[in-house]
């Protein structure tokens, strides 16, 4: 493989953030001048809506170029790119029909590496310096896949009480996946929904300190009722308000993912 870099956002815990994080820092890496393929991997579409309108998602999900389609027919997906409103930054739609990819993995020959074969040419191309995909909060035969054809997997995690709820779990399976992808890694946490107010931060924050050999991102997002603006408006923070301190800390984010090897 060459430089493009495939890293996951995942969290079977749904309301981490999961999605809003993979956009931004997709766009924050754009901003360092890297080019980036977002793949939305998940039924609910909040990766597609967070690039483009409800009528563009809705028209990409029930058309035949969608990430659904593409692994479906086991194809290369490099025909499934579509350009998004920003320069360097590119998305292959999901489609409502993710929901049944489980069954259409179920038969398939050595299916846990499906997408890592899908993508084999877009990542040859070495057009793209980073993949960034947006896994669904589940854990099972898809989310396999998708872990199959990273690098690295970045946990959202949520600054609430519920937050840490399931990361038992998901770790579990992080260790399945790497007896048959044993080069993946976990590229680390980064706590989402922040309210610094709270007591919840620093219960999240030092819970997570104590888990061994698990890197914690320096850079945490609080909350901050831009990000709902930007997402109604179908834009990424720093697109749709550069000032706000989300946009800063997203961008912080995205360096901090950078200066990873």
């Amino acid at each position: 493989m060459g430089k493009t870099k495939v890293i996951c956002f995942a969290n079977n815990k749904g309301g981490s953030g999961k999605s809003t994080t993979c956009s931004n820092v997709g766009y924050g890496l754009t901003q360092l001048g890297k080019k980036v393929l977002l793949i939305d991997g998940d039924m609910q579409l909040n990766l597609s809506l967070s690039l483009f309108d409800e009528e563009q998602v809705l028209e990409f999900a029930q058309g035949e170029k969608n990430l659904y389609e593409g692994i479906r027919r086991q194809d290369d997906l490099t025909s499934y790119i579509v350009h998004s409103p920003y320069e360097g930054l590119d998305l292959i739609p999901s489609s409502t029909l993710m929901s049944s990819i489980e069954y259409e993995l179920f038969t398939k020959w050595q299916r846990e590496y499906i997408l890592r074969k899908c993508l084999a040419s877009v990542r040859e191309t070495d057009v793209y310096d980073y993949i960034l995909i947006d896994a669904p909060p589940t854990l099972g035969g898809w989310v396999m896949n998708i872990l199959c054809a990273s690098d690295r997997v970045i946990i959202p995690v949520e600054s609430t009480p519920w937050g840490l709820f399931g990361l038992g779990n998901m770790f579990e399976f992080l260790e399945e996946v790497k007896q048959i992808t044993p080069n993946l890694q976990l590229g680390g946490i980064v706590i989402t929904k922040v309210d610094t107010r709270k007591n919840y931060f620093k219960q999240t924050l030092d819970s997570l300190k104590e888990l061994e050999n698990v890197k914690v991102f320096d850079t945490y997002i609080r909350v901050d009722s831009a990000i709902e603006w930007s997402q109604d408006n179908n834009a990424p923070i720093m697109a749709y308000k550069k000032s706000s301190r989300s946009a800063a800390e997203y961008m912080e984010l995205a360096a901090e993912i950078a200066e990873q090897q």
